[in-house]
């Protein structure tokens, strides 16, 4: 496949959260569903065994294991613009081990308008396009539209700036006291900021941003609304960061239960809340707890 490939999948893997059975079973899935051949690229903090088969495997820039750069920051993900980390030859569509895959990922691949382009989740109020663009310029790079990293889209022979910007304001600023580098995705924003676009919700979403309200009420009206199930059943990707409930943990969760994260949003884990994402969800953790209880045979 790798021969054939006209994009790459790009995964981060350090320390223990997350392990092989994840891994491989996020890889099948694409595999499953994507239309367009692909490689797979997984950038790792030590040799990992028991990988899919036809995983490359990239280890990580000493530079961005600094402890520092681990933390809720998540700044180590941006060896992902590492010269030389990712092949340069394909464009590429990096996703969090916490993303479920339902469809086609190399649909993706069509949202980018130039190999220049960085596309990622929208993440604030300030819509990127025109208008964060126009306010990153008139405001000299101190206010811009950004976005969110769990799902990018990027070529690799077109960004390698970023991570450059990165290690020389690190340096300049002795550490990570220049604001944009607070986390990966805002810096990402910040550098690529002419070229960022946002990932449709018709075609992926951030689980707690979509079906997380703080209200029962308002959770339960708009999963009533035809047009909204119609959109979550069309969903290609959903990812689950912050959600205080993990994967596997939601197949413990019974019928109705709830669960409030730190930002007061609120997960009632029903049908009639979250409409088909809970047997799609429910099927794929299922299919990975058996993955990992015949591992462990």
């Amino acid at each position: 496949m790798a021969d054939l490939a006209e994009w790459q999948l790009v995964l981060i893997l350090w320390g223990t959260k997350y392990g092989t059975q994840e891994v491989t079973q996020l890889v099948e899935t694409v595999r499953a569903t994507a239309s367009r051949p692909f490689r797979v690229v997984l950038i790792t903090d030590r040799d990992r065994d028991n990988m899919p088969e036809g995983v490359i495997q990239r280890p990580f820039p000493e530079f961005f294991l600094k402890p520092e750069f681990l933390g809720p920051g998540c700044q180590a993900k941006l060896a992902m613009h590492e010269a030389g980390v990712v092949p340069q030859d394909l464009p590429s569509i990096y996703v969090d081990l916490d993303t479920v895959v339902f469809g086609d990922l190399s649909k993706f691949l069509d949202l980018s308008k130039s190999d220049k382009a960085l596309v990622l989740f929208q993440s604030t109020l300030l819509p990127i396009g025109v208008i964060g663009r126009w306010l990153y310029r008139v405001t000299n790079k101190r206010r811009y539209a950004r976005g969110n990293s769990s799902i990018v889209i990027y070529h690799p022979k077109e960004t390698t700036h970023i991570a450059e910007q990165f290690r020389s304001l690190f340096d300049q600023y002795d550490g990570l006291n220049f604001k944009p580098m607070v986390a990966d995705e805002r810096f990402m924003s910040w550098a690529q900021q002419d070229h960022l676009q946002a990932i449709p919700r018709k075609l992926a979403v951030k689980f707690p941003t979509e079906f997380m309200l703080p209200w029962k009420w308002a959770i339960v009206l708009r999963a009533s609304m035809p047009w909204v199930r119609r959109r979550w059943n069309g969903l290609q990707a959903v990812t689950l960061p912050g959600v205080e409930v993990k994967g596997q943990q939601l197949l413990e969760m019974k019928e109705g239960a709830e669960v409030v994260d730190r930002k007061g949003r609120r997960l009632i884990w029903s049908d009639r809340a979250i409409g088909p994402m809970k047997q799609k969800l429910t099927d794929y953790y299922l299919a990975l707890d058996a993955r990992e209880k015949e591992n462990d045979q």
